[in-house]
């Protein structure tokens, strides 16, 4: 189901106030810091606070859930397997995702909305 965006901004909003109180406390834990220390620390939290952007949208989706469908690799009819989680690398680094899984028996393989198979024959959502 697709979420608001009253839901995903409230998501939003509750991971920048942990990842500001992360950032203050750190800054009262670390007197007189230098400019890189600074720059680690924030770089690492952006990142953090990026990949959190990213997982919400992509939750958020409507394709989170697929239906079950015919397998792109044999034409034999999937099964819905439910709710799935994969790490998935991206340009932002590793993204946790929970969706929908659709598995096919005959041949293996899989799809991981949105709308793309899972790599290789026998791959499975984590």
């Amino acid at each position: 189901m697709k979420k608001s965006r009253k839901q995903i901004e409230a998501r939003l909003e509750d991971k920048a106030k942990e990842v500001i109180q992360r950032l203050l406390d750190w800054n009262e834990s670390h007197p007189g810091p230098d400019l890189t220390q600074i720059e680690d620390i924030v770089l690492e939290l952006r990142e953090e606070l990026g990949r959190e952007f990213a997982s919400s949208l992509l939750s958020s989706q409507e394709k989170a859930e697929p239906v079950a469908e015919r397998c792109r690799t044999c034409g034999r009819e999937m099964r819905n397997k439910g709710r799935k989680r994969k790490v998935v690398e991206s340009r932002i680094g590793e993204i946790v995702l929970e969706r929908g899984y659709c598995y096919c028996s005959e041949c293996g393989e899989g799809i991981f909305p949105p709308g793309s198979a899972i790599e290789g024959r026998g791959g499975t959502a984590e």
